[in-house]
């Protein structure tokens, strides 16, 4: 599917005939509408039109182009917020204010009934179309830091389902301290104002889990409609840094989309001379690792900001790139450029002057790939080896108490995540809580700092099978309740980790040395944080070079039974901890062929429809890269050229190649 956002509503004038032709000539064949126009949807309490969703969905059927159609939840009428101004969120920065998207209580009752009724009426409305192939819930759902007398209500409810009593909730929260014991639950305080981390970080579990509430509960009101054939599906997205960036804080995805029929998501990147594909491999493992499937990227960019206006041969690459991920549509936010309101200057395939550009001109030579290729592309299964290990509860954890210089728990995240994928080392995502750690054959953890003695022992156990983990920094220091454990750390871990310490440090002229590490080298450089690591049974592969930190390990490796525990006890170079994951990935068996390849070059590949690898070489630089295929005799399949074995290829700056054997 080659799709794009589309709003007859927006458009200054009727174009609707002359967008389609445009449509078709570029390949799209799927367009989704729908979700961002409540207000014209229902222009009075009560009062509907749905003129402009008939008008696109009989015009697209009319033209073979399918449609999904959205709920028009995540923003509110004016009516509704004059009628009931209760209906906005009060977050810890005071009551809401009517006029941006994402404003409301998710969990107000007032609200919950226009909704409903919206969706009920929009959806029963349309139902019966032809074109429809699925229908999305909301939009990029979060909770909106919604914490008004209400939600803090609800809270204290949560908790004493949850924990039983107060002496339990005292003790493991360590509310005696400074006073914040709580003695009657009528007596239980809004978190907004907590200095204590165990309970705020319990506070955003509890919101993330209203979330993931909301979308089932959305998600059952569609499939009441909904006929077998169409899908249900949400756009995920992701912790925002200007773009898409890392695990994110307000949904805990695996939980949140065990409702929908297929995953979604929302993929933004930096682009032009920082294009480096990390965000889009990031992104799409995250969004096939939630369903263990195909995904749909329901947005990306195609012009969007000036700083993206994306070179020739980089929107080729961006959309061959989500396909290598396991993507079964790319599609684009969004057709037209706005004419109006904050997003005007995030550009569509069309700018504003709605005229054919190179940026739509290179559309269409996709599109034209994409129908002559979808039944070698589409489907596409990827089974890897290597997994890494997620924890929205660490995230928060480390929100409550950041590392040195701000960094958070998603810089932790993609320093390591962006190591393998320079590696082309393919990995999946999986939560703290997954069971079936045998699945892979290599854990790479980053930061699990809050988790459960039970998730620990496991990975133990995973270890002492043959399977091999990675531990970063800030590993196991402390339970699901963010109580800091008080055994020597690294907890429960040290049993496979073969190490121990208490006592950490900021690092300052700090060096890795060993056998693999010379400290005179920029790259050997530490900082943010440094453990002192005493090893007990483990091997050390780096030391700190420090005049009064050299006795202590810095990177360490232990065999435990059948495996390796290796932990990494400082934040390092990239290029530091890339020997680290080379010897591991060595180790456990992973380094092949594609592995010999490294960034700007990327490599993934996957089982297609019939049984087939196909494998995806994408050039991330603006330099022209050559390889040597080292697989089976295959066909390249946008050129429709032969391939050999020990075929020597070049890919053109931001090049793609797709070989099929």
């Amino acid at each position: 599917m080659y799709g794009v956002a589309y709003y007859d509503e927006y458009m200054p004038y009727d174009r609707l005939r002359e967008d389609i032709r445009m449509m078709k000539e570029a390949g799209i064949n799927v367009v989704r509408i729908a979700e961002s126009t409540w207000s014209t949807h229902e222009p009075q309490n009560g009062v509907f039109d749905f003129s402009h969703v008939d008008r696109v969905l009989d015009a697209m059927h009319e033209a073979g182009i399918q449609v999904i159609v959205g709920t028009p939840t995540y923003a509110i009428p004016t009516w509704m917020a004059k009628e009931h101004p209760d209906v906005l969120a009060v977050t810890a920065k005071g009551p809401g204010q009517y006029g941006a998207r994402q404003i409301m209580d998710i969990t107000n009752k007032t609200y919950l009934f226009y909704a409903e009724r919206i969706i009920r009426k929009l959806i029963g409305h349309v139902k019966d179309h032809p074109a429809i192939i699925g229908y999305q819930t909301d939009n990029e759902t979060k909770h909106y830091d919604t914490s008004g007398p209400n939600v803090q209500l609800q809270f204290v409810k949560y908790m004493r389902e949850t924990y039983g009593t107060l002496d339990e909730v005292n003790r493991k929260f360590g509310l005696d301290y400074w006073s914040n014991r709580i003695n009657s639950w009528e007596d239980f305080p809004s978190v907004v104002g907590t200095i204590n981390g165990s309970l705020g970080a319990e506070f955003a579990k509890f919101q993330r889990k209203l979330v993931t509430e909301f979308l089932a509960w959305q998600a059952d009101l569609v499939r009441e409609y909904k006929h077998p054939h169409q899908f249900v599906t949400q756009n995920f997205d992701f912790e925002w840094r200007g773009h898409s960036y890392g695990v994110q804080p307000a949904v805990d995805h695996f939980q949140a989309a065990e409702t929908f029929d297929i995953a979604g998501v929302d993929i933004y990147h930096p682009s032009q001379d920082n294009l480096t594909g990390a965000e889009i491999s990031f992104c799409g493992d995250m969004a096939r690792s939630l369903k263990g499937t195909n995904y749909l990227v329901i947005e990306t960019q195609a012009q969007a900001f000036p700083q993206w206006t994306p070179y020739p041969g980089q929107l080729r690459l961006q959309a061959f790139s989500h396909l290598a991920s396991g993507a079964n549509m790319v599609a684009y936010w969004h057709w037209h450029s706005i004419h109006n309101s904050i997003e005007t200057y995030w550009k569509g395939l069309l700018s504003h002057d709605f005229l054919p550009n190179p940026v739509y001109d290179e559309a269409k030579t996709i599109g034209q790939d994409f129908e002559r290729l979808s039944e070698h592309l589409i489907d596409l299964r990827k089974r890897n080896d290597i997994a890494v290990m997620v924890s929205n509860e660490s995230l928060t954890a480390l929100e409550w108490f950041k590392l040195p210089g701000g960094k958070t728990y998603n810089d932790v995240v993609r320093w390591m995540y962006d190591e393998l994928y320079k590696l082309n080392a393919s990995c999946d995502f999986i939560p703290a809580a997954y069971e079936n750690l045998h699945n892979y054959r290599m854990i790479v953890v980053p930061a699990l700092y809050a988790v459960s003695d039970e998730t620990l022992k496991k990975l133990n156990e995973y270890v002492r099978r043959g399977g091999h983990v990675v531990y970063s920094f800030k590993c196991g220091f402390a339970n699901e309740q963010v109580q800091v454990r008080v055994s020597q750390q690294p907890g429960i871990i040290q049993e496979a980790c073969g190490i121990s310490y208490s006592m950490f440090a900021e690092p300052s002229n700090v060096r890795l040395s060993g056998d693999s590490f010379d400290p005179t080298e920029e790259s050997s450089g530490v900082h943010t944080w440094m453990e002192l690591i005493t090893p007990t049974t483990a091997k050390v592969l780096a030391y700190y070079d420090h005049p009064y930190w050299s006795r202590y390990a810095a990177v360490t490796c232990n065999r435990y039974g059948e495996g390796t525990a290796t932990y990494i006890g400082c934040m390092t170079s990239g290029s530091a901890l890339s020997k680290v994951l080379k010897q591991v990935l060595k180790e456990a068996g992973l380094r092949g062929a594609d592995q010999e390849l490294e960034f700007p070059l990327i490599v993934k590949s996957g089982i297609n429809r019939q049984g087939r690898i196909v494998r995806y070489y994408l050039n991330y630089s603006n330099k022209p890269v050559d390889f040597v295929y080292k697989h089976g005799a295959g066909q390249e399949l946008l050129h429709d050229v032969p391939v050999a074995a020990g075929q020597l290829l070049e890919l053109a700056p931001w090049g793609v190649k797709i070989v099929m054997e």
